[in-house]
Parts: C-alpha cells; sequence; structure tokens
C-alpha cells in the first residue's frame, strides 16, 4: 500500500497538539495521530507499515515497544515524518541540521544585500533557497523550523523582487510574499505572521492592489505586539493609505508614527527619516501640496541606518515636491541624481517614479527613460 497523498493534509504535523507529540517522540501518539488525520482504520495503517493489525494495536496501546533502528526507519518513511521524530540520529539528520544553518545564513546575507542596495544579489541568493525548501516540503517533510524558513525566503524573495522589478511586473513580488503570508499564517507564529503581513502589504501597494494593501497592513498594526513591529507596520500602512487617496487613514498613521519615534528603536525601515519621507509623499497624494513643500526643507540628516533605497527614495519625492512648487531646477537636480542612483544600484521602479515625477522636466524625463529601457534589457537578458 503506497503511503498516503502528501497535500495539505502534512500541515496538521505542525498544530501544537502534533508538535508536543512529535516531541515526546511518542510513537503510539504518532501512529494514533496519523490515523486521525487520514481516517484510518487500524487495519489499513498495519497494511501500510507492513504489519498485522493486532500487532499496530498493541503498539499504540503501549503493550509493545519498538526500538529496532531499521524498524522505526522504516516507519518513518512510510508515514513520511523525519527520522529524528522517532529518536534516530543519523546522516540525514545531520544533513537537515546543516541545511538549517545554511538557510538561516543565506537569509541573513540576502537581508544585508538588499539593504546595502544590492537587491539583484539578493534574489540570486534566494531563488535557489526557495527552490530547495519548497522540495523538501513537496517531499512531506514539513518540519516546523523548515516551514518557518519557507516562509521567511519567499517573502524575502518577493521583497527583493519587489526592488529590481519593473511596475508592471511587481505583482509578481506579491504573489512571492502572499506564499510566505500563507506559510506563516498556518504556523501560529505572531512574529513571523506580522513581519509577513507588512512585506505583503508593502508589495500590494506597489503593485497598485491599494485596498489590499491597506487590509493587510491595518492587520499588521493591530497584531502587533512590540513597538518596533507596530512602527513598522504604521510606517508602511501610512506609504499606502496615501498612495490611496484616504487622507483620515494616512494622518491617523503619520500621527501614530510621530509618537512611535519616541519609544521605537530605529530600524532600517522605521526611522525620522524615512518617516518624513512618507509623511512627504502623502501630503502631495492627499492634495496638500504646499503643506509638503513647508516641511520638505526640515528633512532629517540620513544617518548609518538609511539604506541606499531610502536616500533614493528621499530623492524622488523631493523632486516631485519641487516640480510641484515650481521650481524646477531644484527639482531637475534632485530627479536627476535618484536616476543615477536607480541605475547603479539596479531600481527601475524608482526610476519609473521619477519618469512620472518628471512630466515638467522633458530632459530629465527623457534620461529616466533611457535608463529605464537599459535597466529592462538588462532584466530580460
Amino acid at each position: 500500500m503506497e503511503p498516503a497523498p502528501r497535500d495539505g493534509i502534512q500541515w496538521h504535523w505542525t498544530t501544537p497538539r502534533a508538535q508536543e507529540i512529535l516531541r515526546r517522540r511518542s510513537l503510539a501518539g504518532i501512529l494514533t495521530f496519523y490515523r486521525e488525520l487520514h481516517g484510518l482504520p487500524q487495519q489499513e495503517l498495519a497494511d501500510l507499515l507492513g504489519y498485522s493489525s493486532s500487532y499496530v494495536s498493541r503498539v499504540e496501546t503501549g503493550s509493545r515497544t519498538i526500538t529496532d533502528i531499521g524498524a522505526l526507519r522504516h516507519i518513518a518513511d512510510q508515514l513520511r515524518l523525519p527520522p529524528h521524530c522517532f529518536g534516530i540520529t543519523d546522516d540525514a539528520d545531520g544533513d537537515h541540521h546543516a541545511m538549517i544553518q545554511f538557510a538561516e545564513s543565506v537569509l541573513r546575507l540576502a537581508e544585508i544585500a538588499r539593504q546595502v542596495g544590492q537587491a539583484s544579489a539578493a534574489v540570486d541568493e534566494l531563488w535557489p533557497l526557495v527552490a530547495r525548501l519548497e522540495a523538501r516540503v513537496e517531499d512531506g517533510r514539513t518540519e516546523t523550523d523548515v516551514l518557518r524558513l519557507l516562509a521567511r525566503a519567499r517573502v524575502g524573495l518577493g521583497v527583493a523582487l519587489g526592488h529590481v522589478l519593473p511596475d508592471e511586473r511587481l505583482a509578481t513580488a506579491a504573489r512571492w510574499t502572499g506564499r510566505g503570508l500563507a506559510v506563516a499564517r498556518r504556523l501560529g507564529d505572531p512574529t513571523l505572521h506580522t513581519y509577513a503581513l507588512r512585506h505583503h502589504g508593502n508589495e500590494l501597494r506597489k503593485a497598485r492592489l491599494l485596498g489590499a494593501a491597506v487590509d493587510r497592513l491595518t492587520q499588521a498594526r493591530d497584531a502587533a505586539r512590540t513597538p518596533d513591529e507596530r512602527a513598522e507596520a504604521v510606517i508602511l500602512l501610512a506609504r499606502a493609505a496615501g498612495s490611496a487617496g484616504d487622507r483620515a487613514a494616512f494622518d491617523d498613521a503619520v500621527t501614530e508614527g510621530f509618537r512611535l519615534l519616541d519609544v521605537a528603536p530605529t530600524t532600517s525601515l522605521f526611522s525620522d527619516f524615512s518617516h518624513h519621507e512618507v509623511h512627504v509623499r502623502g501630503l502631495a497624494a492627499t492634495g496638500r501640496v504646499q503643506e509638503a513643500v513647508r516641511i520638505l526643507e526640515r528633512a532629517p540628516t540620513p544617518r548609518l541606518h538609511t539604506t541606499t533605497q531610502w536616500r533614493i527614495i528621499s530623492a524622488i519625492t523631493a523632486g516631485q515636491v519641487l516640480a510641484l512648487r515650481g521650481d524646477h531646477q531644484a527639482a531637475r537636480e534632485s530627479l536627476t541624481a535618484a536616476v543615477r542612483g536607480a541605475v547603479a544600484h539596479r531600481l527601475p521602479h524608482q526610476i519609473q517614479r521619477v519618469v512620472r515625477a518628471s512630466r515638467g522636466l522633458p530632459d530629465v524625463r527623457e534620461e529616466a527613460q533611457a535608463a529605464l529601457s537599459q535597466l529592462k534589457a538588462a532584466i530580460a537578458a
């Protein structure tokens, strides 16, 4: 008899009850839970394992124990569970721990690469990791630590793609973060869930799915358990609400952001610099250009934690507002600098923002369109 199908039913091994059974390495508990999970009578489980029904019954009641490593490995293979759940430590178990350490290292390096403006390098690192983790899950190996890594890797890949893809392909980035969110939601890990909600909401915003973006980011803000989680959700919510033209939601988020600047730690996403950029851009997007001009001059000085991405974003926002004010020379300087930075770091989405912001500056618009064509050709290649 073939093992049971490996569809979504494998996710039930990630529930608290199942994790407790696996932690205790209780063969009786594992067999009983497996039968409940698949709706199997003892005879069908016995057929699957190649034992008699009475033998399985004695194992489940605890009157018979199995200590032979070969037999335990056979049961693990048939139930598609990792050998360590049965107390077996072998080469496969060592490979598993090595893969976990490798994956953690890749995720850290990809995050660093993205923050220093090398998002394309982050994509190159994350593609093979995601493929490897997904192959393991497809094979039925749904250990909780692997699933957490898969959620983070999918989200990380989506965020990196959101940096390097042009506007018309940003839905791809949102799909990857959404796939990461789907895993995080199942695991019942609040920190991972809010992390995935934040980034999925932000990629939805970039893909112009603004209603869904505001919804996800509102959920992330409300589910936040620490000041830094709430701060990162609030700043992204302000961006999405501003893009959606929702003045009330934008103002509420910006106001809360000001309060959180005093209590939340500074991160690459949430700082006085990024909050100022979001505030200026949202004011302009909600029809308050004069107010945006007024606070533009009060921009905080970039610090060590201010990423290249945020510096480019801020330059574009400043150029856009200066152009709306009629200060074309200052706008030209800011937007031209942004184009050159976006080209250096392969950020087509930001160049497209320059194209939209430079309608009254034909020379800047022409330079941005030429740079965009070159980057799209490079991406296509």
